[in-house]
């Protein structure tokens, strides 16, 4: 059983429905050493193959060896440029398919269903396909091209969709699922009455390896059309975490930040422009957070001509800042935002209208007349009257259905789970959780945070289960 129906849990069920990944014969990669490690035996599936060996050196954007593997056999050299061919074939083996089930809230493709339609990806365009049907054909039958190579979310929604009815999947995915509990239990303890009622229901997914003696329980609800909750039990030996980061916003933990002119999402500044709440007249809007989402925040605030505070905690030139980090010429946008941080603090006014920044301040409360108090590095407090208020810094999963709401599966065992700074420690070459065997994490969970790199967790655990079922090749 798969929790979340993402870009994690899609690329996973594919592999797992029998699609076979191969060395393409004839094909050559740009390294040389990888090159002559695929030559090896070209007769056996990557999934077949030792993995650590494969990935042995590989160097790149992801610190997962596998995630680097996966990715630079799909698009090799991309990193510089180049748009040369993946060198995989995909066979379809159907006595391999390993079955499974994806449980989902949305439709598939996860929470870019919840992500503003137009808003451009970070990544480019081709980084965002899946195995076998590269994103790039896709967006050409739909007869439009990438703008400034990269694409909107709404596409990338779709795309997902789309290929989850392409490749046959739809029988495996289980949309409107809300898990509320996964916790072992004993094989023994399941009476034989559900067990039977189970198999007549489920083209017998649940026979047991006779050796389990402990298997996980996944309880939760489908919403059904009529907005009914239909409770489900599922009994499963291995249980994929796949549910991303999306889930809870993270909190300031200041005074009056549930006040209701203070929001966590950028859809709350959306929704206002729409309803006509603020406009070019009203007092500033606050946005707090230097990642990207504030930047799309102030972006949209600057093209509707909302005058914006902006305060974060960090200096403008700090290397840890996303800005610092982005090339200038795929990303006009953010470096604009960028600049406008450096040039217009409120010591110094510069060239942009109705857009104040205030580098290496923090929010001390926000007050019911909607009067906000900041303070600096030097503990001086400013007071500015705002329209509404977003924090926009980062958000956390929502692990609410695991014992002790997963934190014992932690790399710091004492802290909550979060993708950047505390992820969930499983074996890089498995992806199996170090403390709790048969439970596997994948994506964000695993600190994996780019659609491109997720899909060599997937390979990971594939991996791992088509050997735990023994449905290797003689």
């Amino acid at each position: 059983v798969f929790l979340g129906n993402g870009p994690s849990g899609i690329c996973l069920s594919y592999l797992l429905s029998g699609y076979i990944p191969y060395f393409k014969r004839d094909s050559l990669h740009p390294y040389p050493i990888l090159q002559r490690k695929l030559e090896e035996t070209p007769d056996v599936s990557i999934l077949d193959q030792d993995l650590e060996y494969l990935s042995e050196g590989l160097e790149g954007r992801s610190h997962s060896p596998v995630a680097l593997l996966f990715d630079t056999l799909q698009r090799p050299d991309t990193d510089f440029g180049a748009t040369a061919e993946s060198v995989l074939t995909w066979w379809h083996e159907t006595d391999r398919a390993i079955p499974h089930l994806v449980l989902g809230r949305n439709a598939p493709g996860g929470a870019w269903h919840s992500i503003e339609g137009s808003m451009v990806t970070l990544s480019r365009g081709e980084w965002m396909g899946l195995p076998d049907l590269p994103f790039k054909d896709w967006l050409k039958q739909k007869r439009r091209g990438l703008r400034n190579n990269r694409a909107t979310a709404e596409d990338i929604a779709q795309y997902y969709q789309h290929y989850v009815v392409r490749k046959g999947l739809q029988k495996n995915f289980r949309c409107g699922t809300v898990v509320t509990s996964v916790r072992k239990v004993s094989a023994e303890s399941i009476s034989n009455h559900a067990q039977e009622d189970l198999q007549e229901n489920s083209d017998s997914l649940w026979n047991f390896n006779e050796k389990s003696t402990e298997v996980f329980q996944v309880d939760g609800f489908l919403k059904t059309v009529k907005g009914d909750k239909e409770p489900f039990s599922i009994y499963a030996e291995n249980v994929v975490l796949a549910t991303g980061t999306y889930d809870s916003p993270t909190w300031l933990g200041v005074k009056g930040e549930n006040l209701s002119y203070v929001h966590h999402q950028l859809s709350a500044l959306e929704e206002a422009v729409k309803n006509n709440s603020i406009g070019i007249m009203s007092d500033p809007v606050l946005i707090v957070g230097a990642g990207l989402t504030a930047a799309d925040a102030i972006l949209f605030a600057h093209h509707c001509n909302i005058p914006v505070i902006h305060v974060f905690r960090r200096r403008v030139t700090d290397p840890g800042l996303i800005f610092n980090q982005l090339p200038k010429m795929m990303y006009p946008e953010y470096h604009k935002v960028h600049q406008m941080m450096k040039e217009q603090s409120a010591a110094c006014a510069g060239p942009y209208e109705c857009y104040v920044s205030l580098p290496e301040h923090h929010v001390l409360s926000f007050g019911k007349d909607k009067k906000c108090i900041f303070q600096d590095k030097n503990g001086y407090r400013k007071a500015y009257k705002i329209s509404m208020a977003l924090v926009l810094t980062g958000s956390n999963p929502n692990l609410s259905f695991l014992p002790n709401n997963g934190i014992d599966l932690a790399m710091d065992s004492d802290q909550p789970v979060n993708p950047k700074r505390n992820p969930i420690d499983v074996d890089p070459f498995t992806y199996e959780c170090t403390q709790e065997k048969g439970l596997y994490a994948l994506g964000p969970l695993a600190g994996d945070n780019f659609v491109r790199f997720v899909q060599g967790g997937a390979l990971a655990v594939a991996s791992a289960l088509l050997k735990k079922a023994n449905k290797n090749p003689p």
